[in-house]
């Protein structure tokens, strides 16, 4: 069973294009993983309005933030904003703050 079904936003498309193919791999197999478990390891809360998908792989972390849509009527949609490589222990504040621009914009224009 599915808690979710997740849509990658134009920032996380082309994010995931500048990874070589067994990282994109990993990274989708970890969302689909996370589509169908409650794993924090790979979908986290960071705030009340903004996720993270969570990968590592070959020393890389990986990380796609994410937003949730639910006045889709049944289906419960998370939507991918953008992706970067995590090089430090915090999320930078940048990265959520461009996540929650996407979201404010994504909603606005819907």
């Amino acid at each position: 069973m599915k808690y979710f079904e997740t849509k990658f936003l134009e920032d996380a498309r082309d994010f995931i294009k500048s990874l070589d193919s067994k990282t994109v791999n990993k990274v989708f197999y970890n969302i689909d993983l996370a589509e169908q478990t409650n794993d924090p390891k790979l979908f986290k809360k960071l705030n009340n309005d903004i996720w993270e998908f969570r990968t590592r792989y070959a020393g890389l972390q990986v990380r796609l933030l994410a937003f949730w849509d639910k006045t889709e009527g049944e289906n419960t949609l998370v939507f991918a904003t953008h992706g970067f490589i995590k090089k430090v222990s915090k999320i930078p504040a940048k990265e959520i703050d461009k996540a929650i621009k996407i979201k404010e914009n994504y909603f606005k224009n819907k």
